[in-house]
């Protein structure tokens, strides 16, 4: 059986074309540390296997990267959740300043948790639902990222509004089958070796 620790350093050199820092590493182990131990009390991902962890949520993160604007300022997730895709992006995009956006408090109790024990700087929760949250973050942001459960396109208009300048963007991770978009279009990014291909929605202000 694989380490889920050496395949999440094996798995993100292949996404990133350049090993993990040692920071960056710690970081991530961290988090994943943090998702099973919540996980005992809380469902906050869909397994308690860390392999799984390591595949579906943590590399999978990292498949945002090719469709990101650069250079990338500001970055929010849109119903982060447990903080999937933006603490993996925060951890390897050092610099760029993240929203978590999160209604549910159980979860915002937990982002609040992994920012303040990765020690991640220019990191912050809104703890409300985006359209409550309008006034605050409409036009901030280079890009925003969304895993999606249901229909993207379903985000898709809302979250257009949210992106400020020429070239940002709104990224949702889709079903394995693609449906018509009310605005965007499907982008396809290689997943890497013995794994399927990675379809994103992905709206670019013009």
């Amino acid at each position: 059986m694989i380490d889920p620790r050496a395949r999440l350093a094996d798995g993100a050199h292949e996404i990133l074309h350049r090993p993990l820092t040692r920071l960056e590493f710690t970081r991530l182990t961290k988090y994943l540390d943090l998702l099973l131990k919540w996980q005992k009390s809380q469902r906050l991902v869909g397994s308690t296997e860390p392999g799984w962890i390591v595949e579906n949520l943590l590399l999978d993160s990292l498949l945002f990267l090719p469709v990101l604007p650069f250079p990338l300022r500001t970055l929010l997730d849109l119903g982060s959740g447990a903080g999937l895709p933006g603490i993996p992006l925060k951890i390897v995009l050092n610099e760029v300043q993240l929203v978590l956006v999160e209604s549910r408090r159980k979860r915002v109790s937990f982002l609040a948790s992994v920012i303040r024990e990765l020690g991640l700087e220019h990191a912050r929760v809104v703890g409300r639902r985006v359209e409550d949250a309008m006034d605050e973050l409409e036009g901030g942001f280079d890009a925003v990222v969304m895993r999606c459960a249901g229909d993207p396109g379903d985000l898709l208009p809302i979250a257009s509004r949210l992106v400020v300048r020429p070239g940002g963007v709104v990224v949702a991770s889709g079903p394995p089958k693609p449906r018509p978009l009310p605005i965007g279009d499907w982008v396809t990014v290689d997943a890497g070796k013995g794994r399927p291909v990675r379809r994103f929605a992905v709206f670019r202000n013009s």
